[in-house]
């Protein structure tokens, strides 16, 4: 019996071999119409600045300027210095500390744990833009490239336009792996997509950026694989903001392991019947080629912009406050001054999702992810900043009161989909009259994008928490012109 299952255990094995030798055959050979994971590997190695349109050169380099200002601000925070501390006392000896790291000016760790801390920062308040498919972009992949950007010797590093091009194929990625799925369309409900797209967009940034040939391309990509996801019950905890800094962090480590010679799976887009590759992630998975044509290749970008936070929350939050805010100054036109005790019921008319359906928050990561949080102090203070999830904003004894008002209802028609949800706030009066408040697509969303100045305003007030007025305008200068950098590690030298 251990004889015929050590023969069965060598055929297993001999057979596991074959299929990866012959799907490595397959990326030489840039038979990108033979497996997904090959398309996937090929574009990641072929695809040039060309390709990239206007359109997608602008929105991406907004993409940049507010993942910058996020990660700046979000470096004063708790759960960033938590991480710092850590890397510096766990790896103080690592070699290579050679990365910048945000808002700590002459600190450099090696390019993981930079990448590393650096995603905790732009999550960390829950303040980073945010796509649809649901997933946070930009802060899986712009810490990976910036850390990656002043890893190679001076003489050999790339360009500007080298940089947004390997942003764009990061961004791509993560988006082409959702729409495989129609899951993937709604507000999750089992793991927080950024851990899972993110470091797989991150492999795919930092292998355009280091130029890796086709098969180490799909390689990352699948060692990748097997370091992405997490659950998403630590949402609204300090360890949310991880999701973002371990994505990009392993997905740069992918990259690296596949330059060295790393092996895995080079089906591991691909959906093989009886061996779960990425399709482990989704149980409606449905892979396609990733198609590269010799002159043009349309960016998911192009077709649909990103949505851009106003206020550090999670972004189902942006509706519920403009209803909110839209029914509070329904209630002053009506009544004169707001007065919490001239309200009986407020009533929320939100989609069914239970990591933000949170009726008393107890921290300021819980209160980012509360309907009734958010609401309740848009109506009373009529506008939501940062300050606005601090521990004596949160402990109010007038939003207490507000909080134990409010009753939630779900709407048939009214889905936990960032494309189609709407919010409504309607204050029943202790009289009896009744004001509601409705937002249907929030100010920041891809539908009604924020203004340049409304962008540049938000990077300035985030940044200038730690850089003086001459650096952040360079920094909005050195963005808007990364096309010309003939240094890209420039941009990371200015954090």
């Amino acid at each position: 019996m251990v004889y015929l299952t050590l023969q069965k255990s060598q055929k297993i094995f001999a057979a596991s071999r074959h299929v990866h030798k012959v799907a490595a055959k397959v990326l030489e050979r840039s038979t990108s119409e033979e497996t997904v994971t090959g398309s996937f590997a090929s574009f990641i190695r072929n695809i040039c600045p060309d390709h990239l349109s206007d359109v997608v050169r602008l929105r991406s380099k907004r993409m940049i300027l507010d993942s910058i200002g996020v990660g700046l601000v979000g470096s004063t925070t708790h759960v960033f210095d938590i991480a710092l501390r850590y890397c510096q006392e766990m790896y103080s000896s690592s070699s290579s500390p050679v990365s910048s790291v945000y808002g700590r000016q002459e600190l450099k760790l090696s390019p993981p744990l930079a990448a590393f801390v650096n995603g905790v920062a732009v999550h960390s308040m829950d303040f980073d833009d945010t796509w649809h498919p649901a997933t946070h972009p930009s802060g899986a992949i712009l810490p990976a490239l910036l850390a990656v950007s002043q890893m190679e010797p001076a003489a050999s590093r790339p360009n500007g336009l080298d940089f947004l091009l390997a942003f764009n194929v990061g961004i791509e990625v993560q988006g082409r792996l959702m729409c495989f799925s129609s899951e993937a369309h709604n507000i999750p409900k089992r793991f927080h997509p950024p851990s899972v797209v993110g470091t797989m967009g991150s492999a795919a940034a930092t292998a355009k950026l280091l130029s890796l040939n086709a098969t180490q391309c799909g390689h990352a990509l699948a060692i990748a694989a097997s370091l992405a996801g997490a659950p998403m019950a630590n949402a609204a905890t300090l360890a949310k903001p991880l999701h973002i800094g371990n994505a990009t962090r392993l997905g740069l480590e992918a990259t690296l392991l596949a330059a060295r010679g790393m092996e895995a799976s080079l089906l591991i887009l691909d959906d093989i019947p009886g061996c779960a590759g990425f399709n482990a992630f989704y149980g409606d998975y449905q892979p396609s080629p990733l198609k590269l044509s010799a002159n043009s290749h349309e960016f998911l970008l192009e077709k649909q912009d990103i949505a851009f936070k106003s206020f550090p929350a999670h972004l189902g939050m942006h509706w519920v406050v403009e209803a909110a805010l839209s029914a509070r100054n329904l209630l002053i036109n009506h009544s004169g001054p707001l007065s919490p005790s001239a309200i009986h019921t407020i009533v929320l008319r939100v989609p069914v999702s239970k990591y933000i359906n949170r009726p008393f928050p107890e921290s300021e990561h819980e209160a980012r992810h509360s309907f009734q949080f958010n609401a309740c102090t848009a109506l009373l203070d009529g506008q939501l900043s940062i300050s606005s999830f601090s521990d004596d904003n949160l402990h109010r004894h007038e939003l207490t009161q507000l909080l134990s008002k409010v009753m939630v209802e779900h709407p048939k028609d009214n889905v936990a989909n960032f494309d189609k949800m709407y919010a409504e706030v309607a204050l029943i009066l202790q009289n009896g009259d009744i004001l509601t408040g409705r937002c249907d697509t929030f100010y920041g969303h891809w539908r009604r994008p924020l203004s340049r100045e409304s962008l540049l305003r938000k990077f300035q007030t985030n940044a200038s928490q730690v850089l003086p007025k001459d650096s952040i305008d360079n920094l909005m200068k050195t963005v808007d012109n990364l096309e010309t950098l003939p240094d890209c590690s420039v941009l990371a030298s200015c954090l």
